[in-house]
């Protein structure tokens, strides 16, 4: 399980330096092989260990292909999945294709979301959390009813 923020920095060949605490997570838990692919909804990125987007891609293929909006979601998901390692240094490299979309200069943020890592610009990021926390509260001062059944 990720949680968890962290920065770090993309080096000009785009070479991510994975945090150290997202690295022993990995090595614990002897995942050697990671799937990077964009996602489809955000200007970021995603990263997951092989087992669990081996879980993705059975979901994947459940999928009609005559569902224009399955038909999509697959060849976005698939078609950018990347499979990448870390070398001896504890770094990823990142496509260029994939920096691109991203936005992805020298400084992320690497954001643990259960299954699989978030990798953002760190600028794209703080623009994109600032307008989700204006967006959390209505009009009558409330949480939406989602958020509201976080509470305990």
């Amino acid at each position: 399980m990720f949680r968890g923020f962290n920065s770090a920095s993309v080096d000009n060949k785009g070479r991510l330096a994975v945090p150290v605490r997202l690295r022993e997570r990995l090595t614990a838990g002897d995942v050697n092989l990671l799937i990077l692919t964009l996602n489809p909804w955000d200007r970021c990125l995603w990263l997951y260990p092989l087992r669990e987007w081996e879980l993705i891609e059975d979901k994947l293929k459940a999928l009609s292909d005559f569902d224009k909006q399955s038909r999509r979601t697959k060849q976005i998901l698939r078609g950018y999945a990347t499979e990448c390692a870390l070398d001896a240094q504890g770094r990823i490299l990142i496509p260029a294709d994939l920096r691109s979309f991203a936005g992805i200069s020298s400084q992320v943020v690497v954001s643990g979301q259960g299954n699989k890592c978030e990798i953002w610009d760190k600028d794209s990021w703080a623009q994109a959390r600032d307008e989700w926390l204006q967006g959390n509260v209505g009009a009558d001062g409330e949480a939406p009813a989602a958020l509201q059944s976080l509470s305990l």
